[in-house]
C-alpha cells in the first residue's frame, strides 16, 4: 500500500437490522465508548470487529421510525462533539396502528423530523416512506397505508428535506405466519403496472414540494417507468452524498451484501446491528426483521386497542 494514500474511513450503519436509536441507545452508546462493536453475521456467525474510532468511521447512519429518545438525550450532539457525522435514515409511514402498532403516533413523528432537521443538516436527513403496504381486513375493499403522504410530505418539504425512498412491501415467509393468527387479515398485492402507477402518482405529489422520488430495491418496477420518469434507484447509504456533505475519503463501491440485483444502490457500510440480540419493539405486522411478538394491541402510545377492530 502506498504509505502516502490515506485509507478509506468506513461508515456505520446503525442499523438495517434493527432500531437502535428507538431501543438500544444504552448498549450502542457502551461500544462507542469501549472503541468499537462486536459483530456477528447473521448468516455464518462469524464475529467481526468494527471500529468505533472517530477518525476511521466517516459517517453514523442511524435508521429509525422513532428518534424520540435520540433527540431527547442529545445522543446527536454527543457525537458530533466526539468527532462523528451523522446520516439519518427516518422512516416515517401514514398513521397505521394495524400496521405499525408500537410507533409513536404520526403528529409525534413529524415533531420529531422538525426537531431533527432543525438540529442537523437537512441535506442529511433520507425520509423513507417504506414499505407501501395493501391488505384486507374481513373481507373488506383493498386497503392501504398512503392516506397521509402528503401531509407527511408537506412537512417534509418545510424541513427541507429533498428525498423520498419508497418500496412495495415483500411477500417473506415469516411475514405470513405472523398474520396467520389476526382473523380476517390479509396481504395482498398489486400487479406490476398498478405499483408503477402509485409511484408515478407519488411522484406527482411530490413535485410541487420539490421533493425527489427514489425507491428502494424495485429494479422491475423502474424498468416498466417511461423515459425520465422523476423516479431513480436510491441508495440509503449513499456514500457520494457524505463526501459531499463532510468531505474526507470513503470508498464509493456497491454493498455487494445487499440486493444488488434488486436495484440496491447502497454503498459500502458495516451494519453493527443483530436480528438476534437487538430484536424490534415496533412489532410492525410487515416486518423483515425478528419484531418482538406478543400482544400487537399494545401501543407505544399508551393506548389499547384490537388490532381487527380498527376501521
Amino acid at each position: 500500500m502506498d504509505a502516502n494514500k490515506t485509507p478509506h474511513q468506513i461508515v456505520i450503519s446503525a442499523s438495517r437490522r434493527t432500531d437502535i436509536p428507538a431501543f438500544y441507545l444504552d448498549w450502542f452508546m457502551a461500544q462507542v465508548d469501549r472503541g468499537y462493536f462486536e459483530v456477528t453475521n447473521p448468516y455464518n456467525r462469524k464475529v467481526s470487529i468494527v471500529t468505533a474510532a472517530p477518525e476511521l468511521v466517516h459517517t453514523i447512519v442511524f435508521w429509525s421510525k422513532d428518534f424520540g429518545t435520540f433527540l431527547k438525550r442529545g445522543i446527536g450532539e454527543q457525537l458530533q462533539k466526539r468527532g462523528f457525522h451523522l446520516f439519518f435514515n427516518f422512516t416515517l409511514n401514514s398513521d397505521a396502528p394495524r400496521l405499525e402498532p408500537r410507533v409513536p403516533t404520526l403528529a409525534e413523528r413529524l415533531r420529531q423530523l422538525e426537531c431533527l432537521s432543525s438540529r442537523f443538516d437537512s441535506r442529511a436527513i433520507n425520509w423513507r416512506f417504506d414499505p407501501v403496504c395493501f391488505y384486507k381486513i374481513n373481507g373488506s375493499r383493498i386497503k392501504n397505508n398512503l392516506h397521509d403522504f402528503t401531509r407527511i410530505a408537506d412537512k417534509a418539504a418545510r424541513c427541507g428535506i429533498s428525498r423520498c425512498i419508497t418500496s412495495f412491501m415483500d411477500d417473506y415467509a415469516k411475514i405470513r405466519k405472523r398474520i396467520k393468527s389476526i382473523t380476517g387479515f390479509s396481504f395482498t398485492s398489486p400487479s406490476p403496472e398498478k405499483k408503477v402507477s402509485i409511484l408515478q402518482e407519488m411522484e406527482k405529489k411530490l413535485r410541487p414540494d420539490k421533493i425527489r422520488l427514489y425507491t428502494c430495491c424495485e429494479k422491475e418496477l423502474l424498468d416498466l417507468l417511461p423515459t425520465n420518469p422523476g423516479i431513480d434507484s436510491s441508495a440509503c447509504i449513499p456514500n457520494n452524498l457524505l463526501v459531499e456533505l463532510y468531505g474526507g475519503n470513503l470508498s464509493v463501491k456497491k454493498d455487494c451484501g445487499q440486493r444488488v440485483n434488486k436495484g440496491c444502490g447502497c454503498k459500502v457500510s458495516s451494519d453493527i446491528g443483530s436480528y438476534h440480540l437487538h430484536p424490534c419493539y415496533h412489532s410492525c405486522l410487515f416486518c423483515y426483521a425478528n419484531p418482538v411478538e406478543g400482544n400487537i394491541s399494545i401501543h407505544r402510545r399508551g393506548t389499547k386497542r384490537q388490532l381487527i377492530a380498527e376501521s
